[in-house]
C-alpha cells in the first residue's frame, strides 16, 4: 500500500498537474496553429507558387515521369518528397513566430505589474519602539 500512497502523492504534485495542463494547453495550441498554416497561410504560399501545394512537390530518382506523389508511390518509383521537408520548415517558422508573439504579449503585461510603484514602506517595529521610548522619555 505504500507505493499507492507514494504514487497518489507524485501525482498530486503541483508540478505534475501545472506539467498535465502546459501538456493539454499545448495540443490545443498545436491544433490552433496547426490550422492557421494548413487553413490560411499555405493556400496564399500555394497561389504564389502557381497553386501548387508545397508538400506536393518531389524528384524521381529513378527517371520516371510522375504527375504526383501518390502516383509515383503506386508506381513504386523512388522519389524525393523535398516538399514536405519544405512544409515542415514552413511550419517550424510560423510556429515559432507565433510562440514568439504570444510570448511578448507576455512580457508586456509582466513588464506593467513591475512597473507598478511599490506602497510607501512604513516604520519597522523597532523604529516605532524607539518613538515611543523617546515619547515616554519625554514626558517623564
Amino acid at each position: 500500500m505504500a507505493f499507492i500512497s507514494d504514487f497518489k502523492k507524485f501525482l498530486m504534485k503541483g508540478d505534475i498537474i501545472a506539467l498535465a495542463t502546459a501538456v493539454i494547453i499545448g495540443g490545443a495550441f498545436n491544433k490552433i496553429v496547426g490550422s492557421l498554416v494548413k487553413d490560411v497561410i499555405m493556400p496564399v504560399v500555394g497561389m504564389l507558387m502557381g497553386g501548387q501545394n508545397v508538400s506536393n512537390l518531389f524528384f524521381s530518382l529513378d527517371g520516371g515521369d510522375y504527375a504526383t506523389v501518390e502516383e509515383a508511390v503506386e508506381a513504386g518509383g523512388a522519389i524525393l518528397t523535398y516538399g514536405n521537408f519544405l512544409q515542415a520548415i514552413i511550419d517550424f517558422i510560423i510556429i515559432g513566430f507565433v510562440i514568439f508573439w504570444l510570448l511578448k504579449g507576455y512580457e508586456k503585461t509582466k513588464k506593467k505589474e513591475e512597473a507598478a510603484p511599490a506602497a510607501p514602506k512604513g516604520p519597522t517595529q523597532e523604529e516605532l519602539l524607539i518613538e515611543i521610548r523617546d515619547e515616554l522619555r519625554k514626558k517623564a
